[in-house]
């Protein structure tokens, strides 16, 4: 095997910063009719996943962000069984929502198949619950998905997208969030990635608004560290028709999920917010 090593930079132009990685070799690379995937082994993070060049998960890292996808508003929700996943091609959300026993169906609506076939040959690990019975793959447009559920179906719609630009553009407006929140029963909860709180403040913001425009009243951001993401901290935001986000800290703490990175406890601290996001948001 040729172990020369090289680096690979991603530059992230909002921020004027860029993130590497040392690698040995490129792995993969498809051009899918949406994007190009590209998979590369690293000396240290074990493979990475590029989509259009921008860096999507690697081995070392993926688990801090498919955990605080899922797990918080699993846990704060009082009983959910129906979980819809938009996008998540790479299948690491949907493990972990399956860790769930109470749930009981598990969709996950990605446009791209190329990302879930590359995911199932690359990070076999994020795929281990594909075969689930309980889990439904399915390789459609999820903002007309969406659109075409049932009202009053879903108790949570995590939108685990990209960035939006491309695909996902259709991911982040009034919409969309109207599409979710018709899909939603009266208690149900809708999260999405929300980006980078250091140098993406006004995007969550718009966000927000976005998704109160489309119906919802109560918002709650949560922030966790993400190394291979633009600034190294990115966040969630949750929203929801009416109440709080009280969660449940007693069942997490019983749960025995297998969990790295989340917990009752880190759920708590990720809410409390630093006082320059706090008073950005609830301007």
């Amino acid at each position: 095997m040729n172990t020369e090593t090289t680096w690979h930079y991603e530059n992230f132009d909002p921020s004027g910063s860029a993130i590497g990685y040392r690698i040995t070799r490129k792995l993969d690379e498809v051009q899918s009719p949406f994007q190009k995937i590209e998979i590369y082994e690293s000396t240290d993070w074990g493979n990475l996943m590029l989509i259009d060049g921008a860096m999507m998960l690697t081995s070392r890292d993926n688990f801090l962000y498919h955990e605080m996808m899922s797990h918080p508003a699993l846990f704060t929700h009082a009983d959910p069984k129906r979980v819809v996943i938009i996008g998540g091609g790479d299948c690491g959300t949907l493990r972990e929502v399956l860790k769930h026993a109470g749930v009981e169906k598990a969709v996950q609506c990605d446009i791209d198949e190329q990302v879930t076939r590359m995911a199932e040959k690359w990070f076999p690990e994020l795929c281990e619950s594909n075969g689930d019975p309980r889990a439904e793959l399915l390789f459609d447009d999820g903002v007309a998905y969406m659109k075409n559920c049932e009202p009053g179906s879903v108790d949570i719609v995590i939108v685990d997208s990209t960035d939006p630009v491309g695909p996902a553009e259709g991911l982040f407006n009034k919409a969309f969030y109207e599409s979710c929140f018709r899909a939603l029963k009266d208690d149900g909860i809708l999260v999405q990635q929300s980006e980078s709180p250091l140098v993406l403040l006004d995007l969550i913001k718009e966000m927000r608004g976005e998704m109160g425009k489309a119906g919802f009243t109560t918002f709650q951001t949560l922030p966790f560290p993400q190394p291979c993401y633009p600034t190294g901290w990115w966040s969630c935001t949750l929203a929801r028709k009416s109440g709080g986000f009280d969660f449940r800290a007693d069942d997490a703490r019983k749960a025995g999920l297998g969990n790295r990175y989340y917990s009752a406890d880190m759920h708590a601290a990720a809410q409390v917010l630093p006082p320059f996001v706090a008073e950005a948001l609830a301007k």
